[in-house]
């Protein structure tokens, strides 16, 4: 029941109050009318044993015990009186009583067509969405329920008067079984229960009497895992008991287990179930780990040992032989060479043992989806971020959503949150236009397995795509498809340029004097102002300041797959665009999220922003894993949650914390100029850290386990002591019982959820002090641990499991209370005096976030697995225009050198992690420092040709014979990282290319501005980079490959081609017209010069403009070294009478 209560028609605060029809009305304030199953309703929820209390600072407060028959959660919401949220009067109507009247529960229909905002100094409102003039009504569709807001597929007729409703809205309105139909407002007879129904009631009874286990003896082997009774609230008629019952060895009773009577014989319950189809398979590991083969890895393993030999011999004669006629030539150059073989070798150890992996889709099937329309996988909850409009097209965001809604894993466990950081009315719409057309893409997809499931990607693909093709419905609806795509993408590029007519006419309608200052307000489409930023940026609505919004877009998906059984389209037209006959039409939980912002706070940009999107989530779905993508990644393989989740779900999966995929791109150049695919990294250095503790968190393309971001440690974990780790000593991070020995700050424990002694140490862990007020939050803790647990027979020592089953129950809808605390636990003020950004979620304090954030998982004792399917997981784009791309290679290295210099650096790493991990973690700091090393030693070969000299007094056999050395086994372990990677020779040689190219630019500035933050305070902002817009000119794809940007981190390589070609010029001169040339010495410069420049070729390339109309720059600088060079030249060899100069 929902009442509103008022003073008076003016007073200032209003009272929300809402109860369950027929129950006792609480005193306060808004209570939740559906118990919330994510707190104690649910059978399998760990909370449901133990009697538990808490109050919140925030106002709302939390009563359940077990001995209550039903049990709520009560808020209290004070929504003051407002412009935009006016009371009414006692002759007016509420809407939401208007919704109730005709249609029974309005909490459905008002869930998508209201939006929630609130957050400092401000009421959590919820705004009601109106029609705009434009927006057509819909009719429903003849087979969907009547209901408001209720898009689920209608039952039989409950009512004569043929009223259509769905079972859910018919258990609402006839909850206390005296309910009216909602259409002709008379009772429903209550005493027609079909024989069917009866029959399986009667069935399920007898199911669920308790057997006895078998006894001691007889050769049985008893486990030490009791199973449990089915839960009476969502039983799972499809599971498949006796071959659990099988695989277990146990049986079914109430609660616990009953011990065996002393005259039961095992062999009369297994009679019959001695071989159960599909049972040796569905025991089959769903991973498989292969080593690279041992013809590849040995003989790399040699080489870097030879190589790390010759580096030694090569050092120690250098020292031993220094240079007398050029000591300060000699010193640069052995001081760069040291520290050239140190970062070698850091950046080779932790290649000594890559791995590959693969892993068993239809094992996973068959495990956990026994039966059509039945799924025991657990939920994923899926993060977009994005934060400028501008810089990212809402195209590209659209896209990124479509391929995330059309995804290949069960629709009910899927949940999709865009974090829109930047507030912007134009990804509020688009999404809401791409929430609309997934209604036609989604069926589309699913009817034709189509690949990959991002509109854009799908429909430019190249060559013909109907090539081949026979079936000529598919060829028709392909078509209509693509014509609604086109209107589609019309519609998102036009968001722009109609808001802003929009607005205009709507702020030139209200009147306003021209003397005085007019706030030009953003509008939404039905005439309400915008929440979020507006255009000119006033108080309250600009990119810093603006309220927090919530928005469900798509409302959670019925339980049961809606096949539809005709060609009606969704919304009653006549014909549809294709035949959806036996498709699932069902839709993910769709939300649109922004936080809020408010001067004063530092809001850790991307990393605050997933903060939020982890505690607003918890408060809506609640999965136990969580897949985040920037908003230009799609999912390119749909099957990619699946490939994650086998290895979540193997045996050991208890230990990972997160599963890594590669970065693919697109819309790079053929000849990948600035290496932008950066193959070495995903390919190699990942693959072989996937062989140690696991690769690290880069950002995106990443699937979290929940209660790794909320700061637990695993639960059993490995201390490595000794000299380099060798001794290792397996350590045991849950107890049964409370710890008596003090523990570290930084140890938390997964929360014991099913002993009787625990609340302790449960109340420990989840504290206020550690995860903030919000009661709800704290709840969705241990629910989340459980749906992430293992399966019982699958867990590993030292942890628990779950039953088979225990996750294929419906999930709670959401209601108005439910909206309000996601409002709440993403306001700016609710992190303070809390670990958010310290111990919990992303960590805050670098540039470079995710390195942090997986570093903190393995320093805990967590590992992570390197996924790589054979079809991409995911594509996106990347910065193709220099310029962009030192900025982004200026960001990366920044965030480096601030780890290093932070107390995250891996010198301060624990013993549970690995020695080479943390080699790889310390390199990951270090590396930016080379720049400067890399700088000197570039311009060593142009010093030694301006000044006659080189780095060896004499080219000997000694030296030439030792380089040789070098580089030949540098080629041949390239050879075999090429071998056991699957790169290509042209990937390893632009990565080292790009090596010189940011080791030049980009990575001397990043220590500079990390040493003036670190030692002086002062931070510097970066911009966002940018997203390259799908071309509408075919042939102007890689315009930006092409144009040229001025930036400062130019200057260093450009003066470094300079010089090297100047020493080149004037070395050759001097040896030609010297009267005793040192053939060696110039052989010995022109090589190492001739070895920059060739490093130096794409930068060099970049700077010349499209094929070869060279930019104006470039002609200065020519001109530059013209004049350069004819001086030197007269320098060198002055006209005859002049005076003889030398050096």
């Amino acid at each position: 029941m929902v009442t509103m209560a008022y003073d008076s028609p003016s007073s200032s605060p209003a009272t929300i109050r809402v109860s369950t029809s027929g129950g006792p009305r609480s005193s306060i304030g808004l209570t939740s009318p559906v118990p919330r199953r994510s707190i104690s309703n649910n059978s399998s929820s760990p909370l449901s044993s133990r009697k538990f209390r808490r109050d919140s600072g925030s106002g709302r407060f939390l009563s359940f015990s077990k001995d209550s028959t039903e049990e709520f959660v009560n808020y209290t919401v004070h929504i003051p009186q407002t412009p935009d949220n006016r009371f009414m009067s006692d002759s007016q109507s509420s809407p939401m009583e208007d919704t109730k009247n005709h249609h029974g529960d309005p909490n459905e229909s008002f869930m998508t067509d209201t939006t929630y905002t609130g957050g400092f100094n401000s009421a959590t409102r919820s705004h009601v969405r109106g029609k705009s003039e434009q927006e057509p009504a819909v009719k429903k569709s003849k087979m969907l329920c009547e209901i408001d807001g209720c898009d689920a597929k209608a039952s039989k007729n409950k009512c004569e008067c043929e009223f259509r409703i769905c079972d859910e809205c018919f258990l609402e309105c006839n909850k206390n079984g005296a309910g009216l139909c909602p259409g002709c407002k008379e009772p429903y007879i209550n005493d027609q229960i079909d024989e069917d129904d009866e029959r399986d009631r009667r069935r399920s009874e007898e199911k669920d009497k308790a057997n006895s286990l078998p006894r001691k003896g007889n050769g049985v082997k008893l486990d030490k895992k009791f199973s449990m009774v089915r839960s009476f609230k969502a039983p799972n008629t499809d599971f498949d008991h006796n071959k659990w019952l099988f695989e277990t060895k146990g049986t079914y009773g109430f609660g616990n287990a009953f011990w065996p009577r002393n005259d039961y014989e095992y062999e009369q319950e297994t009679r019959g179930y001695e071989n159960p189809p599909g049972n040796e398979r569905k025991n089959r590991p769903l991973t498989r780990k292969v080593w690279v083969s041992t013809k590849i890895i040995s003989p790399y393993r040699l080489l870097m040992v030879i190589r790390l030999a010759a580096l030694c011999c090569f050092l120690t004669w250098r020292i031993a032989n220094p240079n007398h006629e050029a000591m300060w030539l000699w010193i640069i150059s052995v001081i760069c060479e040291v520290w050239f073989a140190v970062s070698w070798i850091l950046d080779q150890l932790p290649k000594v043992c890559p791995v590959k992996r693969v892993t068993d889709l239809s094992v996973l099937k068959e495990r956990f989806e026994p039966s059509k329309g039945l799924s025991d996988l657990p939920g994923i909850d899926v993060f977009v971020s994005t934060a400028d409009a501008e810089k990212e097209p809402p195209l590209v965001t659209a896209n990124t959503i479509l391929s995330i809604l059309a995804v290949d894993y069960p629709v009910e466990k899927v949940a999709c949150y865009l974090s829109d950081d930047g507030g912007s009315l134009v990804t509020f719409e688009a999404l809401a236009e791409a929430a609309s057309f997934a209604r036609l893409w989604v069926p589309f997809c699913r009817k034709y397995g189509i690949e990959p499931r991002n509109p854009e990607a799908y429909f430019g693909q190249k060559g013909d795509p109907l090539k081949n093709i026979r079936k000529v419905e598919f060829v028709r609806e392909r078509r209509r498809v693509k014509r609604e795509y086109d209107e589609f993408k019309v519609r998102i590029n036009a968001l722009p340029e109609s808001i802003r007519r929009r607005s205009d006419a709507l702020n030139a309608r209200e009147g306003q004097p021209l003397t005085e200052k007019v706030s030009k307000a953003t509008f939404m489409s039905d005439g309400r102002q915008w929440h979020g930023t507006w255009s000119t940026a006033e108080k309250g609505h600009s990119r810093g300041d603006h309220e927090g919004i919530v928005q469900v877009m798509l409302r959670p998906p019925v339980y049961k797959p809606e096949n539809s059984c005709g060609t009606e389209a969704e919304g009653g037209e006549e014909e549809s665009l294709i035949d959806i006959t036996g498709v699932d039409t069902r839709l993910p939980l769709l939300v649109y999220v922004s936080r809020e912002k408010r001067p004063g706070y530092d809001h850790n940009k991307k990393a605050g922003a997933m903060n939020a999107l982890v505690r607003a989530s918890a408060i809506l779905s609640n999965g136990p894993f969580i897949l985040n993508l920037d908003c230009d990644h799609y999912i390119y393989n749909t099957s990619a949650l699946r490939e994650g989740m086998c290895f979540m779900l193997d045996r050991g999966g208890d230990k990972i914390c997160y599963i890594q995929f590669p970065q693919r791109f697109e819309g790079i150049d053929p000849n990948d100029r600035y290496a932008n695919h950066n193959t070495v990294f995903f390919d190699v250095s990942m693959r072989a850290l996937d062989g140690l503790q696991g690769p690290m968190y880069v950002g995106t393309g990443c699937i979290f386990r929940r209660t790794a971001l909320y700061g637990f440690s695993p639960p059993r974990a490995t201390e490595h002591h000794g000299w380099f780790g060798r001794r290792k000593i397996k350590i045991r991070l849950i107890k049964r019982k409370p710890r008596v020995v003090e523990q570290d700050e930084e140890e938390m424990a997964v929360p014991i959820i099913e002993g009787q002694n625990d609340d302790d140490e449960l109340a420990r862990a989840l504290s206020t002090e550690r995860y903030g007020n919000s009661i709800h939050l704290m709840n969705s803790i241990p629910v989340a641990e459980y749906g992430g647990r293992l399966l019982h027979g699958f867990q590993g020592e030292c942890s628990r499991g779950r039953k088979a089953g225990s996750l294929a129950v419906r999930h709670e809808p959401i209601d108005r209370a439910t909206l309000a605390e996601a409002i709440t636990v993403i306001s700016c003020f609710y992190e303070d005096k809390t670990d958010w950004g310290k111990r919990v979620g992303w960590i805050y304090g670098s540039i470079t976030e995710d390195v942090v954030t997986g570093y903190r998982m393995h320093n805990r004792g967590w590992r992570s697995i390197y996924c790589v399917t054979k079809r991409d997981a995911f594509r996106g784009t990347a910065p193709i225009n220099l310029t962009d791309r030192l900025v982004q290679v200026l960001r990366w290295a920044t965030g480096s050198v601030e780890i290093f210099f932070s107390r995250n650096s891996a010198l301060f790493a624990t013993r549970r992690m690995k020695f080479l991990q943390r080699v790889a973690y310390f390199n990951v700091g270090l590396y930016p420092f080379t720049s400067f090393f890399l700088l000197a030693y570039c311009v060593v070969p142009a010093l030694s040709l301006f000044s006659g000299k080189f780095i060896v007094q004499s080219l000997n056999v000694t030296f030439l014979s030792l380089l040789l050395v070098m580089t030949l086994t540098l080629c041949m372990l390239a050879a075999l990282e090429i071998k056991w990677s699957g790169i290509t020779l042209h990937d390893w040689w632009r990565n080292e290319q790009f090596w010189l190219i940011g080791g030049t630019s980009a990575h001397p500035a990043a220590v500079i501005q990390a040493l003036l933050k670190v030692i002086a305070g002062y931070d510097t902002s970066f911009t966002l980079t940018s997203k390259p817009a799908t071309p509408d000119d075919v042939d102007d794809e890689f315009a930006e490959l092409y144009a040229f940007r001025y930036t400062s981190l130019m200057i260093p390589p450009v003066t470094i081609i300079l010089l090297n070609i100047t020493a080149i010029a004037m070395g050759t001169f001097r040896t030609f017209y010297s009267p005793f040339p040192e053939w060696s010495k110039l052989l010995g410069g022109v090589f190492f010069s001739f070895w920059v420049l060739s490093h130096l070729y794409p930068f060099a390339k970049g700077l010349m403009g499209r094929k070869g109309k060279i930019s104006t720059v470039v002609y200065l600088w020519a001109t530059l070294i013209c004049i350069v060079v004819s001086l030197l030249f007269s320098f060198i060899n002055p006209p005859a009478g002049s005076r003889y100069m030398s050096f």
